[in-house]
C-alpha cells in the first residue's frame, strides 16, 4: 500500500509532479482542491468566499481525512494545508510526506504566469508578489520542513527535467 503527500508552496509542482509519478507508480492521483471542487461543485475561492478562511480550512481538513483512506494513491495538497490543525501530523502518519521544495524566484516566475488564474495574486505587482511569497514561506517552512522527504522543485519545467525528477524520486523512496 502506498500513500504519498506531496506539500509545498502554490507554483512548486506538486500536481506536476504528482501526475507524473502517479503515471510512472501506476498508482491513483488525487489534487485535494480539485477533490473538494469535486465535491461541492463549487471552485476553492468560491467555497473560501462562502465560508471564509476557518471555514474553508475546516473543510479542507475533512477532504484530506477522507482521500486518506485510500491506497496506492498520491495526493497533491494545497499549499497551505500542512499549516493547519494537526494536518501535517496527520500525514506523517498515514504516509510518505513529500516537501517540493522551490526557490523564491522560480515561485515568483511561476506564479506570474498564473496570476490570472489564481485570486489572491491577481493584482499583485512583481514586487508585491514576491514578498507574499516570501511572507507566506517564513509562515510555512516550519510545517514544510518536517516533510520526511524534500525533493528540489526548481527543475519541474520540462518534459526531460520532470522524468528526471521522477527517476531520482523513485530511486530515493526505493520504489
Amino acid at each position: 500500500m502506498t500513500r504519498i503527500f506531496l506539500i509545498g508552496y502554490m507554483g512548486a509542482g506538486k500536481t506536476t509532479l504528482g501526475k507524473a509519478l502517479a503515471r510512472e507508480m501506476n498508482l491513483s492521483f488525487i489534487d485535494l482542491d480539485w477533490h473538494i471542487e469535486g465535491r461541492f461543485h463549487k471552485t476553492v475561492s468560491e467555497v473560501f468566499a462562502e465560508r471564509g478562511e476557518d471555514g474553508f480550512r475546516e473543510l479542507e481538513r475533512q477532504m484530506l481525512h477522507e482521500v486518506a483512506e485510500f491506497e496506492d494513491v498520491i495526493i497533491s495538497t494545497g499549499g497551505g494545508t500542512p499549516c493547519f490543525f494537526d494536518n501535517m501530523d496527520f500525514m506523517c502518519e498515514h504516509g510518505s510526506t513529500v516537501f517540493l521544495n522551490a526557490s523564491q524566484d522560480t515561485l515568483l516566475r511561476r506564479l506570474k504566469a498564473a496570476k490570472q488564474s489564481r485570486p489572491l495574486l491577481r493584482d499583485k505587482s512583481d514586487e508585491e508578489l514576491m514578498d507574499f511569497i516570501r511572507n507566506a514561506l517564513e509562515v510555512r517552512l516550519p510545517y514544510y520542513i518536517r516533510a520526511e522527504y524534500v525533493v528540489p522543485a526548481d527543475e519541474l519545467e520540462t518534459r526531460e527535467q520532470i522524468a528526471e525528477t521522477v527517476r531520482r524520486f523513485r530511486e530515493r523512496l526505493g520504489v
